[in-house]
């Protein structure tokens, strides 16, 4: 591992320590000063007995971070990851705190300092990581610590990680040569350059090929990564059983089934009432607005392909001019407004293949405009989730016309019902090429959990807010 990465791991240690302190002491301060107005002080618990104490649980926290994984020095560790397993972390040190009093029978000094102290840590050392974070991706877009990387491979994969790291350098990868096949000229290559990692992209290489890619990298110390191909992705998903004592193994789509299927639309259902609960204002402020820019109807009804190619109507604000807009909601106009948005696809679309997206698209009004920018006009789209036709995770849903433009591959993006938000929403957007959206949903179905579907629900907000990728 580069000694970057190393420095940083490093420096993350003490670094957690100092905020746990300053949660420890911004705690002790609140307690004798602004809550001390609310609720006088009873106790006795000067600072020449409290910091001692102080020092010594912030250092059995930082013990349970080690446990909990937070000084691992993988260099792919995801800051999302990092700020669940802190709050957890955190929220065990606070159980073990209220274990010890309770068995030693201690008297509660004040239970305002155990939950401050407990709140503030997992606020400063989350706050801490960002910096860090942050602090690491401006040293790698300014060409520090970045690890000196080769591909070998020719599949369209292998362009895709070269695209992706020439365009994000703070990724942390530096793009020294690609070669399409692991060879004499791959090794000669190797040995006077010393990279730091290899990614072998190419998933129908020979056998003997990759083995001693692997042996290769071993026996030189080079970091050996690959981009697994689709039966290793489907075996993630593997469940084992007997006929008659012989092993049988099922390739399961995704790990959506019996009760994870009940958990996420326990999930949709709680979710999708929340939301229309909170933006219910919102919902109905727009449709007012809608309406007087327009005329009726506010809501539009798009035919789109769901689970199991089940059709069904997303509901959306409508965005565009009446005269404009497609689909039997408007009888033969919708007809018309067909043919003149194939014109505008031949003509403007940003996107290639079957999924199309039209940039500068004339047919938008102003406040269709705006709406689209913020992605208010998907709103509605929570009584969708409510129904039980979408999810509030899931790959997007499209229309018909684009569904039978798929190839047999991409079908499997219809094993699970389509979503509000997902894993190439909060990637890219309208950025990523047909295929780089198809295999981030593809990756999202096989590798589903309820973790990830938080992750994505958080991460939604600020790519929206940053508007990255959207096209109006």
């Amino acid at each position: 591992m580069k000694k970057f990465e190393l420095t940083f791991a490093f420096a993350q240690l003490p670094l957690d320590y100092t905020m746990i302190v300053l949660a420890g002491i911004t705690a002790y301060g609140l307690r004798f000063t602004s809550f001390a107005k609310i609720r006088p002080v009873l106790f006795n618990l000067p600072w020449e007995k409290f910091w001692p104490l102080l020092l010594l649980t912030a250092l059995g926290w930082v013990i349970i971070f080690a446990f909990a994984g937070l000084y691992s020095t993988t260099s792919n560790r995801k800051l999302s990851g990092d700020m669940t397993r802190v709050i957890l972390a955190c929220s065990t040190g606070f159980a073990a705190i209220t274990i010890y009093v309770f068995f030693t029978l201690q008297k509660f000094d004040s239970r305002f300092l155990v939950l401050a102290g407990w709140i503030l840590a997992m606020l400063y050392i989350c706050i801490g990581r960002i910096i860090i974070a942050g602090l690491k991706k401006l040293l790698h877009g300014m060409g520090y610590g970045l690890r000196k990387t080769v591909i070998i491979g020719k599949e369209t994969i292998a362009e895709q990680i070269k695209n992706a790291i020439a365009m994000r350098p703070a990724l942390g990868y530096k793009l020294v040569t690609t070669f399409p096949h692991f060879n004499l000229d791959t090794r000669k290559y190797l040995l006077a350059n010393h990279p730091d990692e290899i990614i072998f992209t190419d998933p129908k290489a020979h056998g003997d090929e990759a083995l001693e890619a692997i042996n290769f990298a071993n026996e030189h110390h080079i970091t050996f990564k690959y981009s697994a191909d689709l039966f290793s992705t489907f075996s993630t998903n593997m469940a084992v059983s007997t006929i008659s004592g012989i092993p049988i193994i099922e390739l399961r789509l995704t790990r959506l089934t019996g009760w994870n299927k009940i958990i996420k639309r326990l999930a949709d259902i709680i979710g999708s009432l929340f939301l229309i609960i909170l933006f219910s204002p919102l919902l109905i402020l727009i449709s007012i607005i809608v309406a007087l820019e327009t005329g009726f109807p506010v809501i539009y009804k798009n035919e789109r392909v769901g689970r199991d190619d089940e059709k069904f109507f997303t509901l959306k604000f409508r965005s565009m001019y009446k005269k404009d807009s497609t689909g039997a909601q408007f009888g033969k106009q919708g007809e018309k407004a067909l043919l003149k948005e194939q014109k505008l696809i031949a003509k403007q679309s940003i996107k290639d293949g079957p999924i199309y997206k039209i940039k500068d698209d004339p047919r938008v009004t102003p406040v269709g405009r705006f709406l689209r920018r913020w992605s208010l006009d998907e709103l509605p789209q929570f009584f969708n989730v409510l129904k039980g036709e979408m999810s509030l995770v899931g790959p997007r849903p499209h229309q018909p016309r684009e569904v039978a433009g798929y190839q047999n591959q991409h079908k499997i993006v219809l094993a699970i019902k389509p979503g509000i938000t997902g894993l190439s929403q909060i990637s890219g957007r309208s950025n990523l090429t047909y295929e780089e959206e198809l295999n981030l949903d593809t990756f999202y179905i096989e590798n589903w959990s309820l973790y990830l579907d938080l992750i994505i629900i958080f991460k939604t907000p600020f790519i929206v807010l940053t508007r990255y990728g959207s096209v109006v």
